[in-house]
């Protein structure tokens, strides 16, 4: 029986949904998993709502100069806990991570799906000190590291994956919808992550043209990471964070602005419609467009086009079932990220080297 001690940190909600499966097998298996997180209400009910114990690291600042004394502070935390529990082994999406693992016998794993070119600042700061980089093969010439390992999977699949995943039909009655009722979910950022510098969305003109445009044809729910405009109040979502996906399965199209939530509908066979300035730039939203047809991106000054594209996709009678046949053809292609994570942390460093000398090995996670 296992007694290894293993810290994921959450820099992220995305990072829950991430990496929850992989908690609750890891405890089921008898290792001890600690959780760190920064003090985000978001992500500190999303964890309690799963019930997973959490401890907290420190406020989270927007600003490039708070952010990098905040991580000497999240550095200095997390090596205390390292040194009083004992921890083995580090696993997350954060710097903190890679730095302490260079100043204690604790090892790190980074989970990593963004393509180099768009975050400079981790790839500088973060990748040179883990042990481990995890990242989708979609990524294949997009990551110069020589420390990485590809998978054939996306993030999203983690916790998106039927094995791991079925949508909670309860969600509906809770927002009085009916089952096949059309309705749409949109999404809005703030882009103010270290990668975001220079990015944006859409305006607020452009969120106002969207919404009259779907008004008609159904309900509208709105998800944002901070407040909403008071021209778009009475579209906000409430609901429980945890629910998001189960309604979002449901939805007849998801549109907006934000990477995350337009991959984790494609994977789901929900339409994705996203307009920022990032579109056709990150390799794994390209891969589902491209390969798969499951999503599509414009850039911001292509915003007319988008709404068109929406229009041609609102006349096609059988949208749905269109797009799980092509959700279908991805589940064949790619494993499921969870039962990888679980080997790979189970067996680490030695699933490393398998990795790096047969990479088929990872087959048998479909």
């Amino acid at each position: 029986m296992s007694t290894k001690t293993i810290l994921i940190d959450i820099g992220h909600p995305g990072h829950i949904h991430l990496l929850k499966n992989l908690y609750f097998r890891l405890c089921q298996n008898n290792y001890r998993v600690l959780v760190t997180v920064k003090n985000i209400k978001i992500q500190k009910e999303l964890l309690s709502k799963y019930h997973i114990p959490f401890i907290v690291l420190g406020d989270k600042k927007d600003s490039l100069m708070g952010k990098a004394f905040s991580q000497i502070y999240y550095s200095l935390k997390i090596l205390n806990l390292v040194k009083k529990h004992n921890i083995e082994l580090g696993i997350g999406s954060s710097i903190t991570l890679a730095h302490v693992s260079k100043l204690s016998k604790m090892k790190s794993i980074l989970l990593d799906d963004d393509d180099d070119e768009v975050e400079d600042l981790f790839v500088k700061y973060a990748h040179p000190f883990c042990d481990t980089l995890l990242s989708p093969s979609s990524l294949l010439g997009h990551r110069k590291s020589s420390k990485n390992i590809f998978y054939e999977s996306y993030h999203e699949l983690a916790y998106l994956h039927p094995k791991y995943f079925k949508a909670d039909k309860e969600v509906l009655k809770e927002l009085s919808i009916e089952e096949n009722e059309v309705f749409f979910i949109m999404r809005f950022n703030v882009f103010k992550a270290h990668h975001d510098d220079g990015n944006n969305g859409l305006s607020l003109e452009q969120k106002l043209k969207l919404v009259k445009m779907l008004e008609p044809y159904g309900r509208i729910f709105i998800t944002t990471e901070r407040d909403i405009e008071p021209e778009l109040e009475k579209y906000q979502l409430v609901v429980s964070p945890e629910k998001i996906h189960s309604l979002m399965s449901f939805a007849t199209m998801f549109l907006g602005d934000s990477q995350t939530m337009t991959s984790e509908a494609a994977v789901l066979g929900v339409p994705a419609l996203k307009c920022n300035s990032f579109a056709g730039e990150l390799s794994i939203p390209n891969e589902l467009e491209e390969k798969y047809g499951l999503c599509y991106s414009y850039k911001l000054n292509n915003f007319d086009n988008y709404l068109l594209k929406v229009k041609a996709l609102l006349t096609l009678h059988n949208l749905k079932a269109e797009w799980l046949k092509k959700r279908e053809v991805l589940l064949t292609d790619k494993i499921s990220l969870t039962d990888f994570l679980i080997w790979f942390v189970e067996n680490y460093p030695q699933s490393s080297e398998i990795m790096k000398n047969e990479q088929s090995y990872q087959s048998r996670f479909k």
